[in-house]
């Protein structure tokens, strides 16, 4: 358990991603030898999502008895969900997206060991998604979500400003870029980049990058959108989410492509 817990603590807290994989093979194996499946399965979790981070995209091999209790526990099975929806969402992979993050909100909650330590950066994860779903949706539901995770993550932030505040930052920012609130939202994404980066998160600094870039993206501010996705970029290299960094790189050779030739702003 103490093992599942420093994979969890390591992965949420930007550690290196390489360092990680190694850890959650060292768990798996301990959990296998002791007929701990559960536990088993929740190491799987977070090492496919290394996986798909890195760019490696090795899929786990479950046991009869793993594939039940996926099929079966609803904890595990909403754990699932989330670390399917947060990679859809880093890999901006929309449909995916929804697809699973519709599930995990259709799943009771039930914060029992690994859950609880998660809970927030559930709710931080899971507010991104909703808003940027809202502003592709234009769904109300999906804005009252977006908000609720702000409320949270903003009370979390009076309590733990080190590792709450720049996850508060960001979703204000997020919530600003759907109310159109322009003035708000830069005022909020550079606080969230200056505040993770004081704090050491350094893959949640390359996600503000990165979204603050797809908020300069939709003004047609073309210098400071480029300037941020290479900030994303320089920071998710840092990570070791290499399978990122090439995605990143596709997507900012596509967009200047259709920027030579007129097809977006």
């Amino acid at each position: 358990i103490n093992m599942l817990a420093l994979n969890a603590s390591s992965f949420f807290a930007g550690a290196n991603l390489q360092r990680i994989q190694e850890q959650c093979s060292i768990t798996i194996q301990l959990c296998e030898e002791r007929k701990m499946v559960i536990f088993m399965v929740q190491a799987q979790q977070f090492q496919r999502s290394s996986s798909k981070l890195i760019g490696t995209g090795e899929e786990p091999k479950h046991s009869s008895e793993g594939q039940d209790i996926l099929a079966s526990n609803s904890s595990v099975l909403r754990s699932y969900h989330y670390h399917t929806a947060y990679i859809s969402f880093i890999f901006r992979s929309y449909d995916d997206t929804i697809e699973n993050i519709e599930k995990y909100f259709a799943l009771q909650e039930n914060t029992w060991g690994i859950l609880f330590l998660a809970q927030a950066v559930h709710a931080f994860h899971t507010g991104l998604i909703s808003f940027w779903v809202a502003r592709k949706s234009k769904e109300q539901r999906w804005y009252q979500r977006g908000n609720q995770s702000k409320l949270a993550l903003r009370s979390w932030a009076e309590s733990s400003q080190w590792t709450f505040e720049n996850k508060w930052y960001l979703l204000e920012a997020e919530e600003s870029f759907c109310n159109n609130d322009v003035e708000s939202a830069k005022t909020y994404y550079e606080k969230a980049v200056t505040s993770a980066k004081l704090h050491k998160f350094v893959h949640e600094e390359a996600l503000a990058h990165e979204l603050a870039a797809y908020f300069y993206l939709e003004l047609g501010a073309r210098e400071q959108t480029l300037e941020h996705f290479m900030l994303a970029h320089e920071k998710y290299l840092e990570w070791g989410a290499l399978g990122k960094c090439d995605s990143l790189l596709k997507f900012v050779e596509f967009m200047k492509k259709l920027w030579h030739e007129g097809a977006m702003s």
